[in-house]
């Protein structure tokens, strides 16, 4: 399972495009692109849907990748990460059934 700077990358190269025309529309310096595609800097959330439009894919599926990453960084170390994970997950289902 990739990470969202492997599927960065994997996208990057697959188009034949060097981190500088990326970077340029991002409107990041290279050596930020190349830390987020190592998984040693995150992306911002505006990047997704710039970076979805850009290689012309699914938005959803990038964002996915981005949270899931942000999630999975978040509780690794945790001993009880598949617990808080389905407690999340009920958490997210009460407050999205009581906020509308």
């Amino acid at each position: 399972m990739e990470c969202f700077g492997e599927l960065i990358r994997k996208l990057r190269e697959n188009k034949g495009y060097p981190l500088r025309i990326v970077s340029a529309k991002l409107n990041i310096d290279q050596a930020i692109l190349s830390k987020i595609e190592r998984g040693q800097r995150k992306a911002t959330k505006e990047h997704i849907s710039i970076l979805a439009d850009f290689f012309n894919y699914d938005e959803k599926s990038l964002k996915v990748a981005y949270l899931s990453d942000i999630v999975a960084y978040e509780l690794m170390e945790e001993e009880d990460s598949t617990k808080v994970l389905k407690v999340a997950e009920e958490k997210i289902n009460y407050l999205r059934s009581n906020h509308d």
